[in-house]
């Protein structure tokens, strides 16, 4: 199974109000979305946290093997470069949030790439819906 899955996260403020979500394909066709509040927190945090809901969803979901390919699309440049291993995680908040992604994909095979905000529309709809409908906007 090839899955292409956009990840999200965004804050109003930062720290501030931020939701996480995702969006996953398989064969171009759309098989799952979702997305979750996470109160007040910063905008890194919810691009980790937007990871970090979609595997355990799909992990839930799914039987997934290191067969599987999972090609996570973010518009974090930063997340992405952590992720890789390209860029040091300095901030401490982050360094538990790295840990449980590599946690979490220690058995499967993931690829990090990064996407321009404009390819990641649905995922960022979204965050934005959950804010605007949680009364934060």
């Amino acid at each position: 199974m090839n899955l292409k899955i956009f990840t999200d996260g965004g804050s109003r403020g930062n720290p501030g109000f931020a939701a996480c979500a995702y969006v996953v394909y398989s064969s171009e066709n759309l098989r799952e979305k979702s997305g979750k509040y996470l109160g007040v927190t910063t905008n890194n945090v919810a691009e980790y946290q937007g990871v970090i809901t979609a595997l355990k969803d799909l992990k839930s979901k799914l039987s997934l093997t290191n067969s599987d390919r999972l090609d996570f699309y973010l518009d974090s440049l930063l997340v992405v470069s952590q992720l890789k291993g390209a860029w040091k995680v300095k901030d401490a908040g982050l360094k538990p949030l790295v840990l449980e992604i590599n946690n979490l994909t220690r058995d499967l095979n993931v690829s990090w790439n990064f996407v321009p905000r404009e390819q990641n529309k649905e995922a960022d709809l979204l965050v934005n819906n959950i804010l605007d409908n949680h009364g934060t906007a």
